[in-house]
């Protein structure tokens, strides 16, 4: 879950590629480095830790790259070797004449490990990604181009990559492939982009070229070659990029976690416009293509996601179940990929990712289209390649997500999730017409709901400050929002580091309890509606075991003042709408948290926000 970055024009090439992984930095910051063409020789710059670091390196070797106008960059996120200089990316040849940058894993790097040292290569570290450094070198010490080394050299790769690569004695080319790993070209007037991500590039240029598995770009200042991996001549296809610059600015916002959870309700509005008109009129999704005889055939649904997107899919389970009374099963991609399944043609497999490039999702669409299996995608990535393999599709329409914690394109997902399940039942007719027009029309009043949340937000600010010294945490809840127990805990745990858990509140005498203690804060999703005495009852127990009781809540109801020790209220909204609403507070709190013990909201330890390999 590397960024990588190349440019090749007629600019200074430093700014242009520590700009450009500075906006990919969600994708990695365990060490960053670059590789410039320097007149006679090709100069690497590196630095462990995040990009600030090598900006300081750079600043005492300015004279050296002022004049260069081609180089590669890399952004790493640890899989093979520490986080340490000596293997943060670019690597390099034994000669120093080739330069690569690399996202993915190599399989079998070990085995080419072995043939490589057998021909005389001197390997200086733990990656995987020298092994490829050196096979295309030995690749260009027979066909001097780099070009046809690339190419044969891929052949024997096994994995996934995203690689860029300049050779020294090829003064005004770069060379970039993919397989299983984003990348793209960003067109400019005499210019090149390398990116793994747009954001890296969208400030230069919105013209852009997705790469295809097993394609190679040959780029020099005057002109893009594509080819396949046969060497065959490819058409280009070139695209308008959907995202402005703006997009990647703070805002004012001290965050960008704290901008993206603000941006929510205009999220929510961009999702709906266009889908729903009116409570009368039926649900519009162009992209979905089930059609009435299509629902008949499905004998069930499989939904497959990652992290956050894992909690979406349980909360769309939830609708989807109740609204169209079609069996639904919820499962981790990386657990879906490495097992028999069942999946056929009466199967629709929903696949969930912000991303729609993370590795495991990728891999299980895969396997189920495979199988014949109708493929459906949610994502914030319309051009992402889980999209490219979709039968249908349900952009979120969130933009651009920067902050590692999800939070925008959570609420986004959802509300997706129920569009999707609301547009089902209408074809299927299997929910009443009142409560369809009911829940349209609750879903349109949702964004002012959360406005209101944002706006009065000193509650959530006390109740942050008041819980930031705990070690643990507990969430509990049931029902619907059982999900929104799990990415509560989920966000907490991310940028706070603090150990919380989500649970189903009827589980916690089944072994939680024994944790409970005076020590223990339990935040209980007290949301009105059919499982509202029960969490009450569960949250008793818990307070009689004298832990610290919290009660998130849409209920005036009194009681509570005699269970609870803080109390947060939101907007009152239907139960089946409740976790759009009951998830932005807990959001809030996480992030208060986070910033009260001062960890770096946006960039937690070991995570990258989009992760592209298995």
């Amino acid at each position: 879950m590397c960024g990588i970055v190349g440019y090749i024009g007629d600019k200074s090439v430093v700014d242009i590629l520590i700009d450009g992984l500075h906006q990919l930095e969600y994708r990695g910051y365990d060490s960053a480095g670059i590789a410039v063409k320097c007149e006679d020789k090709i100069n690497i710059y590196k630095a462990e830790g995040k990009l600030e670091n090598l900006s300081c390196v750079l600043t005492t070797h300015k004279s050296e790259y002022q004049k260069a106008t081609m180089g590669i960059g890399h952004i790493r996120w640890a899989t093979h070797g520490a986080p340490t200089v000596v293997n943060a990316h670019p690597h390099t040849c034994n000669c120093g004449n080739l330069v690569i940058v690399h996202n993915g894993i190599i399989e079998n790097f070990k085995e080419l490990r072995a043939q490589l040292e057998l021909k005389g290569a001197k390997f200086k570290t733990q990656t995987d990604t020298e092994v490829v450094a050196h096979l295309i070198a030995y690749k260009y010490a027979d066909t001097k181009d780099l070009t046809k080394a690339v190419q044969l050299a891929t052949k024997e790769i096994e994995g996934a990559y995203a690689l860029c690569i300049m050779h020294n004695e090829e003064k005004d080319k770069m060379v970039a492939t993919k397989r299983n790993a984003p990348l793209l070209v960003g067109i400019g007037e005499g210019e090149f982009y390398v990116a793994s991500d747009v954001p890296a590039i969208i400030k230069h240029t919105k013209k852009a070229m997705y790469l295809n598995d097993n394609e190679i770009v040959t780029l020099t200042k005057e002109k893009m070659v594509l080819i396949n991996s046969n060497g065959e001549e490819l058409q280009q296809k070139i695209e308008t990029l959907p995202w402005e610059p703006v997009a990647l600015s703070k805002m004012g916002y001290k965050h960008f976690m704290l901008k993206e959870i603000h941006e929510q309700p205009d999220v929510i509005r961009n999702i709906l416009v266009g889908k729903i008109h009116t409570s009368e009129e039926p649900i519009i999704l162009n992209e979905v293509k089930l059609t009435k005889e299509k629902l008949k055939e499905l004998n069930r649904i499989q939904i497959i996601a990652c992290g956050t997107s894992l909690h979406a899919a349980m909360i769309g389970k939830y609708i989807i179940e109740n609204f169209c009374s079609i069996a639904v099963d919820v499962e981790p991609s990386s657990e879906y990929i490495y097992r028999k399944n069942v999946t056929d043609s009466h199967t629709l497999v929903i696949g969930v990712s912000q991303s729609g490039e993370t590795a495991d999702t990728l891999t299980a669409i895969k396997q189920a289209k495979a199988k014949g299996s109708h493929i459906l995608i949610i994502t914030n990535r319309p051009d992402s390649a889980m999209a490219r393999e979709a039968d249908s599709l349900v952009p979120v329409s969130a933009g651009i997500e920067v902050s590692v914690a999800a939070t925008k394109s959570y609420v986004a997902q959802l509300v997706s999730f129920y569009l999707l399940a609301l547009y089902m039942a209408e074809i299927k007719e299997s929910l009443d017409e009142s409560l369809i027009k009911s829940l349209k029309s609750d879903l349109t009043q949702i964004p002012q709901k959360i406005e209101q949340i944002l706006s009065h937000k000193e509650r959530i600010l006390e109740c942050a400050k008041k819980y930031s010294n705990t070690k643990d945490f507990i969430y509990v809840a049931r029902g619907i929002n059982y999900p929104t127990a799990l990415e509560g805990a989920l966000k907490l745990k991310e940028i706070s580091y603090i150990n919380a858990t989500g649970y189903p509140a009827g589980e916690l005498k089944h072994g939680p309890i024994a944790m409970l203690d005076e020590s223990m804060p339990v935040l209980s999703i007290l949301m009105k509606g059919s499982v509202y005495e029960k969490l009450l009852s569960n949250s008793e127990e818990a307070k009689a075991r004298n832990a610290r009781m919290i009660a998130l809540t849409n209920s005036k109801d009194e009681k509570l003042k005699d269970l609870f020790e803080f109390i947060l209220e939101v907007p009152d909204v239907q139960e089946l709408l409740s976790p759009i609403i009951a998830i932005v507070p807990l959001q809030l709190i996480a992030y208060y948290i986070a910033e009260y013990l001062g960890k770096d909201v946006d960039q937690p330890r070991n995570l990258a926000k989009s992760v592209t390999v298995e």
